[in-house]
């Protein structure tokens, strides 16, 4: 049986998904707009959790979606989420202006009064307090911007698709150790380098009191960027986690800057 968009999509905007490009201008559904509304819905349902929680917790919790570009993600989950509930906020950070320009518009063609966008990069944005952080495909350093965010700002909830990590690879092309044969070529390097920086991300999070979850985003038919890390904070620190931290980049020879420079100053 086929699906319909009724099916995948309930009670939602068929406005806003053309305005996303989900979409066909007539409200097509093909079999790619099928995947990506799957994709979505998915995502969608990974976070929900820290969404709900937020809003038992809070009468106007804050949901920052960092670099965010088309605002694609913040969008779906207003709608889906924020919007039917009358409470809470979004507000979406993005360093390129013209883009900014756009879901600006969209917002207000879609009426999502309590969503709001910030103009400029993740490191130097003031939002106030945040609640829920994401950052979907979040490339290269961006990704642990938006943890170094979300400690700022003493965000509860942490959810991230990490992208292109490029930053440890490289650095790996010139460390010379008892296990540099597991990098030795590119290939290997890049994969390698992406896998080491993730687990470091995740200890970090651990390190700072996070409880940390890191699964499957979308299958591997869609994209080969499909690790999703969810973080809950429980406490303030965790003196083990940090010290595993500390002693995988040791032993590797490389770690995120941004994150091992973090992890110098006293806790």
């Amino acid at each position: 049986m086929t699906e319909t968009l009724k099916d995948l999509w309930p009670g939602q905007s068929v406005a806003l998904l053309k305005a996303l490009h989900i979409l066909t201008s007539n409200g097509g559904l093909n079999a790619d707009s099928r995947r990506k509304l799957k994709q979505v819905q998915h995502l969608a349902q990974l976070i929900k959790p820290a969404i709900d929680a937020s809003l038992a917790a809070k009468d106007q919790p804050v949901l920052a979606d960092l670099g965010a570009g088309k605002s694609y993600l913040g969008f779906v989950l207003y709608d889906l989420y924020f919007g039917p509930g009358g409470r809470g906020k979004v507000v979406a950070v993005e360093a390129r202006e013209a883009l900014i320009a756009t879901a600006k518009r969209i917002a207000k063609e879609s009426h999502f009064d309590r969503m709001s966008f910030a103009h400029g990069k993740i490191a130097e944005a003031e939002v106030g307090p945040v609640d829920i952080v994401t950052a979907l495909h979040a490339c290269d350093t961006a990704t642990d911007e938006a943890i170094m965010f979300a400690l700022k700002h003493d965000a509860k909830y942490v959810a991230l698709v990490p992208c292109c990590q490029a930053e440890l690879a490289q650095d790996l092309d010139g460390v010379k150790n008892d296990v540099d044969q597991l990098w030795r070529h590119p290939i290997h390097r890049r994969a390698l380098g992406s896998h080491l920086t993730n687990v470091l991300r995740g200890l970090f999070l651990e390190a700072h009191g996070f409880k940390v979850r890191v699964t499957e985003f979308t299958g591997m038919e869609h994209s080969l960027k499909n690790e999703f890390i969810y973080a809950e904070r429980h406490q303030r620190s965790n003196p083990r986690a940090r010290a595993e931290f500390e002693k995988l980049a040791k032993e590797i020879g490389a770690a995120p800057k941004l994150l091992s420079f973090a992890e110098s100053l006293p806790a």
